[in-house]
């Protein structure tokens, strides 16, 4: 049985993980900024241990917790969330998100010469694009093992007016069996994590809308 997310307040390691993300977002702004074309990514061994770990998950279902949320923004909270690892090749993960009945989200990792891009693809359930879909942004640097950072690009800022380069994505997977997935806006308070427990496989939810099992 999936997990009833529970409302919970920001703890001080929510506080913790907060700021933290807030610095990450401010460095990789202001590295976006002075070098829009991005650093040197020649050292890519962080990545490859990332997207190794990224693969072991290949072909799994795990349960979320919510760790914190906006004011007002119920989209995880009080809800069943599943990720499911579904669509591996050796460039491409697609990882469909889950919150109970709306099979609506799915998270697309591509990885290239210049990194690995995180995009954001929305459905209707009748399979066609939603309104805003494809948002996302590619990593600034090489990361670690542990944590990959994606940094809005302009197809955010044209999807979702007012972000731009201000919002930016934490992907985490660590070896104790946590999967984290963390939002920001940079220089707000407007941010969110959603906890992932991989030491437990769960039930695979449908195929996600629009797509063809």
């Amino acid at each position: 049985m999936h997990r009833v997310l529970k409302r919970k307040g920001l703890s001080r390691k929510g506080l913790s993980r907060a700021a933290a993300l807030l610095a990450l977002a401010a460095a990789a702004s202001a590295a976006v900024a002075a070098d829009p074309a991005g650093p040197d990514r020649t050292a890519q061994g962080p990545q490859d241990q990332w997207w190794e770990r990224l693969q072991a998950l290949c072909g799994k279902a795990y349960a979320g917790q919510l760790i914190r949320a906006p004011e007002g923004d119920d989209t995880f909270r009080d809800r069943n969330v599943v990720i499911h690892v579904r669509d591996c090749s050796d460039d491409r993960v697609r990882i469909p998100l889950v919150i109970d009945d709306d099979r609506s989200r799915t998270w697309i990792l591509s990885r290239g010469a210049g990194g690995i891009e995180l995009r954001h693809d929305h459905r209707q359930a009748d399979g066609s694009p939603d309104a805003v879909t494809l948002y996302g942004g590619s990593t600034p640097n090489a990361g670690s093992a542990d944590t990959q950072m994606f940094a809005a690009d302009d197809q955010t800022r044209e999807a979702i007016a007012g972000s731009g380069q201000r919002s930016v994505w934490l992907m985490e997977i660590h070896p104790d069996g946590r999967f984290v997935y963390a939002g920001n806006r940079v220089g707000t308070e407007r941010g969110f994590q959603v906890d992932f427990d991989l030491s437990t496989v769960v039930p695979a939810p449908e195929a996600p809308w629009g797509w063809e099992d």
